[in-house]
């Protein structure tokens, strides 16, 4: 099962860098050019919220069946901090990608609430540039190429 979760987790991410990159570039342009928030931005940017949570889904699962998670005994706290690939996937990525998913979350809820088409842009573009950010930051890319 390890490995099945591992691989999907792994391809799925392309497709969520892709599109959030896409949703993110999408709300960029659409604030500096001021135009109108047309059904495709939403469409774009909902699309984004909807990969990256299952990425998180499929992400979580994979934290609980994976050997290199290690569980934070009294013993372990220690070995996993001075270790940098054990950090890694015990505690910087899968807290950062959370932290990405929240924002893209967050950003997507406060725009719905928003009447005109630049405070959508606008909270769009700061939101899921950070979450963006933060998803191309934390990504293992020893282990993607």
């Amino acid at each position: 099962m390890y490995k099945i979760v591992f691989h999907l987790h792994s391809y799925w991410a392309y497709l969520v860098v892709l599109i959030v990159l896409l949703a993110t570039l999408n709300a960029l342009t659409g604030a500096i050019g001021k135009r109108q928030f047309a059904p495709r931005d939403f469409r774009i940017s909902l699309f984004a919220l909807i990969v990256s949570h299952i990425q998180l889904l499929i992400g979580l699962i994979l934290f609980f069946v994976s050997p290199m998670i290690q569980w934070f005994t009294a013993d372990d706290i220690g070995a996993i901090m001075k270790d940098d690939t054990l950090r890694l996937y015990n505690v910087e990525h899968p807290l950062l990608m959370i932290i990405a998913v929240i924002l893209i979350t967050i950003g997507y809820s406060k725009h719905k609430k928003k009447l005109t088409s630049a405070p959508k842009f606008k909270i769009l573009s700061i939101y899921y540039t950070l979450a963006l950010i933060a998803i191309l930051a934390i990504i293992p890319w020893e282990a993607w190429f």
